[in-house]
């Protein structure tokens, strides 16, 4: 029997939460980043809501036999490739690294920014890991950005997507030696 995986999935024109009501009715675990932002309301009203921090981004955590039935039919659920041996892939998130991405994700904070691997600045930083606070215990890599007063963490998902978040204690950082 096949070992449940994490799988970036992709779902086109914001179809994201539509996959996402897809997968719980199929009773596959699945995770979108989300985060608040401002709203105008039809009556003109400006109002914090809830979105897809990432539109067309999910993640589902099933065997690759389960999704693909699950992905049958259903032309807007696609996986997340990378080329590898002349061929595309599906990009396999492993457990530890999902659960860290998670851990900043789902906090929701309004500091936290998205930017694809591609997009991300990151030169060889340090390995660090986050004491104390609403990170504690998440694992990334240090960056430092230029005009920045304050150090900022990168979780990264490889070849799909990083979240970068502020550390404004220098105290709540640790050098992990790998």
């Amino acid at each position: 029997m096949e070992e449940k995986v994490w799988f970036a999935m992709s779902a086109p024109f914001c179809k994201e939460l539509e996959a996402k009501k897809l997968l719980d009715k199929r009773g596959i675990e699945n995770f979108i980043p989300m985060q608040y932002q401002m709203v105008v309301s039809k009556s003109g009203k400006k109002q914090r809501e809830l979105r897809p921090a990432v539109h067309n981004l999910l993640f589902a955590r099933a065997t690759r036999p389960e999704l693909q039935e699950t992905k049958e039919g259903v032309k807007y659920l696609q996986y997340y490739t990378r080329p590898e041996g002349g061929k595309n892939v599906p990009v396999v998130i492993p457990d530890r690294q999902m659960q860290q991405f998670m851990a900043v994700s789902k906090t929701c904070h309004e500091k936290l920014f998205y930017l694809r691997s591609d997009e991300l600045p990151l030169q060889k930083g340090r390995q660090v890991r986050i004491i104390g606070g609403v990170f504690d215990g998440v694992e990334g890599v240090l960056m430092k950005v230029r005009g920045g007063r304050n150090k900022k963490v990168v979780v990264e998902i490889p070849n799909t997507l990083g979240v970068v978040f502020e550390v404004e204690n220098a105290d709540m950082i640790e050098v992990i030696n790998k």
